[in-house]
């Protein structure tokens, strides 16, 4: 894969993003809440009791969400009887709010704050996806660049011993030639098995960096991105404008204030309308005299109702309360943004140096990768014309290998510091 091609795919496949990506549609879901309050409410309800009567008739229970006026009334007595009658209830009610006074408005927007602050925090995680990402596509061209250098290093090494070998067979050499060509083989040999389980282990944490189900995935050669940045002063001015850390906690603040204001908003008066259609029956004798039929026992006297209702919770310690808490926790958000101000600027300067010496060292670790390949060509030169020694020869061998490898995991410090530096100031989003 290319690296835009690895984006991709973990932007698609990465669990860590659809998680995200799956709490932000269940804020949305939740912010739908407080708008259900507009929608009218239907009860209905069947009650059947055997109970005493002194001065009240047609009992029943008042169910939630259904409003049921009091109809009918027993005889008055100067003494209660323990005599049971029947009652029998059954009805159905609409409620619909009419006017909030914007209660309902500002659950809502404290609903959708959260949904902000959600959204801010599921670009956190593709942006830290999208680091992890890059960071292990470069390791990958880090570990092949690795590999080759050792096993350029492990050919070359093979063809001094051959020519070792054929000079002490010759007598031309000291045996000393060989077994020190012989020792250095061995070593460049292990040094290429390592580095091929490097590439390995790179391969493998590029495969699960983007939800990939394959063991490895490797990465395709292709040519370094160039490091342009913007300067460090307008770098600041990014992050800050757009840095999901930081704008999160922004979210969060406003958050919290919308909250305080809903809790408040819940003591606010309240109008809806309420309807009721029903049947009733009480099988106690009514203080008019009349008796009851079916003694109670069917609920055959219809009703209906419609009325204004305006409630008005004047005073709730409870809701006070919650108000006060809800504004004290105002004040730990605005502490914590001028925290997340701070470290999102402290990030941006620290990314953006390591880059400058990344790229710094990058000139001059190819500088010393052209001078030690120029001092090898000597060595090999003289080993060659049996001027120089097996010694000269591996030193050259040896600073020549270390400088290619040491390029190769510059060039990975400057992709790394690079990226960081993108994970800064939200670079792609």
């Amino acid at each position: 894969m290319t690296v835009a091609e690895a984006l991709a795919y973990a932007h698609a496949h990465q669990p860590a993003i659809r998680a995200a990506l799956s709490r932000v549609e269940t804020r949305i879901a939740e912010a739908k809440i407080p708008s259900g309050q507009w929608l009218p409410t239907v009860t209905a309800t069947a009650q059947l009791f055997a109970m005493t009567a002194n001065n009240t008739t047609g009992t029943y229970v008042d169910p939630d969400f259904m409003d049921i006026p009091r109809i009918g009334a027993t005889p008055a007595t100067t003494t209660g009887r323990l005599s049971p009658y029947a009652s029998t209830f059954v009805g159905a009610g609409v409620l619909q709010e009419l006017f909030d006074f914007g209660r309902i408005g500002a659950q809502r927007a404290a609903a959708d704050a959260l949904v902000t602050v959600e959204r801010d925090v599921a670009d956190t995680a593709r942006l830290d996806i999208d680091f992890g990402v890059e960071e292990s596509f470069f390791s990958v061209l880090a570990a092949k660049a690795i590999v080759h250098a050792a096993e350029e290093a492990y050919a070359r090494s093979l063809v001094h011993r051959d020519l070792a070998k054929r000079g002490v067979d010759s007598g031309l050499r000291s045996p000393i030639d060989l077994t020190r060509a012989e020792a250095d083989l061995a070593r460049y040999d292990v040094d290429r098995v390592r580095a091929r389980g490097g590439l390995s282990v790179a391969q493998t944490v590029l495969a699960a960096s983007i939800g990939a189900p394959e063991a490895g995935i490797d990465a395709a050669d292709q040519a370094v991105r160039p490091s342009d940045m913007p300067t460090l002063r307008d770098s600041i001015a990014l992050a800050q404008q757009r840095n999901p850390r930081l704008t999160a906690a922004l979210a969060q603040l406003k958050a919290t204030e919308d909250q305080a204001r809903a809790i408040g908003a819940e003591l606010r008066p309240n109008l809806s309308v309420t309807a009721t259609l029903s049947g009733r029956a009480g099988g106690a004798p009514a203080s008019s005299g009349l008796a009851p039929t079916s003694e109670g026992w069917v609920p055959n006297v219809p009703n209906w109702d419609a009325g204004l209702l305006v409630i008005w919770p004047l005073f709730d310690g409870v809701v006070v309360a919650r108000q006060d808490a809800a504004v004290a926790e105002e004040q730990v958000r605005r502490d914590e943004i001028d925290v997340s101000r701070l470290l999102v600027v402290a990030q941006v300067r620290e990314t953006f140096e390591k880059v400058q010496v990344a790229r710094s060292a990058i000139v001059a670790l190819e500088n010393s990768a052209v001078a030690t390949r120029a001092n090898w060509e000597q060595a090999d030169a003289r080993f060659r014309a049996g001027v120089g020694n097996a010694v000269e020869l591996a030193d050259a061998e040896a600073i020549r290998t270390d400088a290619e490898i040491a390029l190769a995991i510059g060039q990975f410090d400057l992709e790394q510091a690079r990226a960081a530096f993108g994970r800064s100031i939200a670079e792609g989003l």
